[in-house]
């Protein structure tokens, strides 16, 4: 069973529904955040520290955006020189982003890292950094490094450090996004868990979605296994969200294993890859769908599902379009089923082989009544206009599209509505 937390203070009322009591930790990570004082109340956690007592292979995804903060060129630079492997740890601030920051970034970010390896032992860069925040100012490195082994010295292996180190990384989330989760390989008797945090309200759109995401288990997993894993996931989960259509400088999702739980190395082509893949997808879609809940002014959790395409590549697009419509969002916010604007997106989505006398739209209601179906096999329906709007009304549903084409692709994107605020 998975499970989501919130650390200390307010949350909204509507959120608490995502806060854990307890959670499931892997083995050999010990984690922590406090307060060094890049945010200026004085009191707001702002540095997240993990570190491994085992050498992790790591993976990671980052963003396209041209404009690349200088932890996202560092991390990038870091893995490729290791290959993947023998990665220690991951440092991040909330608070300022250190993105358009010149060569005197990349010294911050650089100086990051160094602090941790110190700590940890390592003489080579082994230290994965995020930064999430204000673009275009420079970070108050010298509060960071200070802070650096005052974290260190608070980390622990608890449901609280793992809500705190959540926390630290938030800056205009309303709750921090932590998951865990166990899982078991068929035919072994050997328990691996995986735990992960993500934060990211605004600035929501691929690739990448996320802002920051972090995930850590004690499985072994070779790097090139792992980043088979995280890109295959990544694609299904946080690129596949959209809060507000923009795309972020910082973007990074990172997966560490440290194999701290023993068992044989799941290695790329393998059974153990397509199970562990298969379970860290899930994992990252309950992540991602916590993003999109928090997004800034969000009152709706949408899914939108497109069936029977020509592949996922196209199932994807399809979704992607209608996800992003800002006359789509607007329209889920005043309730108004003017299905007519999903059609709409369906049809400037740019994928071939659309037909729109196979084309089926309907609202699937999350409390498990009836669908209303709007149009089938391109002839509209007559809406009950007061389900629709009983529908719309709920804080979750899917819209469903389907294309008819026999083809079978399907894919699902994640967003939410466009209020007032």
């Amino acid at each position: 069973m998975t499970t989501r937390g919130y650390a200390t203070g307010p949350a909204p009322n509507a959120k608490w529904k995502y806060v854990p009591q307890s959670g499931s930790y892997p083995q050999g990570f010990n984690v922590g955040g406090i307060h060094c004082g890049v945010k200026k109340d004085g009191k707001s956690l702002d540095l997240a520290l993990v570190t491994s007592e085992l050498p992790c292979s790591a993976a990671a995804v980052f963003t396209k955006n041209v404009f690349k903060a200088a932890p996202v060129v560092m991390g990038r630079e870091m893995l490729d020189k290791r290959k993947g492997y023998g990665i220690r740890g991951l440092v991040a601030n909330s608070g300022c982003a250190n993105a358009v920051t010149g060569k005197g970034g990349m010294e911050d970010a650089l100086a990051m890292g160094r602090g941790v390896d110190k700590l940890v032992g390592e003489e080579e860069s082994s230290t994965l950094v995020m930064s999430t925040g204000v673009i275009g100012q420079r970070l108050p490195i010298k509060k960071i490094l200070d802070g650096i082994p005052e974290a260190y010295k608070i980390l622990a292996q608890s449901h609280e450090a793992w809500l705190n180190t959540a926390k630290a990384i938030c800056t205009t989330d309303t709750f921090p996004k932590l998951c865990s989760k166990s899982f078991t390989f068929p035919g072994s008797s050997t328990t691996y868990k995986i735990a992960g945090m993500a934060k990211g309200a605004g600035m929501i759109h691929p690739n990448m979605a996320t802002l920051l995401g972090f995930m850590a288990t004690d499985a072994p997993v070779s790097p090139e296994a792992l980043q088979n894993i995280l890109t295959h996931a990544v694609e299904r989960s946080f690129n596949a969200i959209s809060v507000d259509g923009d795309m972020s400088t910082n973007d990074t999702v990172a997966l560490l294993a440290n194999g701290a739980a023993g068992g044989k190395t799941v290695e790329a082509g393998t059974e153990a890859e397509a199970v562990l893949r298969a379970v860290v997808t899930e994992f990252a879609e309950e992540l991602s769908k916590l993003v999109v809940r928090d997004g800034e002014g969000a009152t709706k959790f949408v899914t939108v599902s497109v069936k029977d395409a020509n592949n996922f590549a196209d199932a994807k697009q399809v979704a992607s379009t209608i996800a992003r419509s800002p006359l789509v969002k607007t329209a889920l916010y005043g309730r108004d089923a003017n299905w007519g604007r999903i059609l709409c997106a369906t049809g400037y989505s740019g994928i071939d082989g659309i037909v729109p006398e196979k084309t089926n739209v309907s609202f699937i209601p999350t409390d498990g009544s009836p669908e209303l179906k709007l149009l089938v096999n391109g002839e509209p329906e007559n809406v009950d206009e007061e389900r629709a709007s009983e529908i719309l009304a709920m804080e979750d549903l899917e819209i469903r599209v389907s294309l008819g084409t026999g083809k079978g692709g399907e894919a699902a994107y994640y967003t939410c509505d466009f209020s007032h605020e």
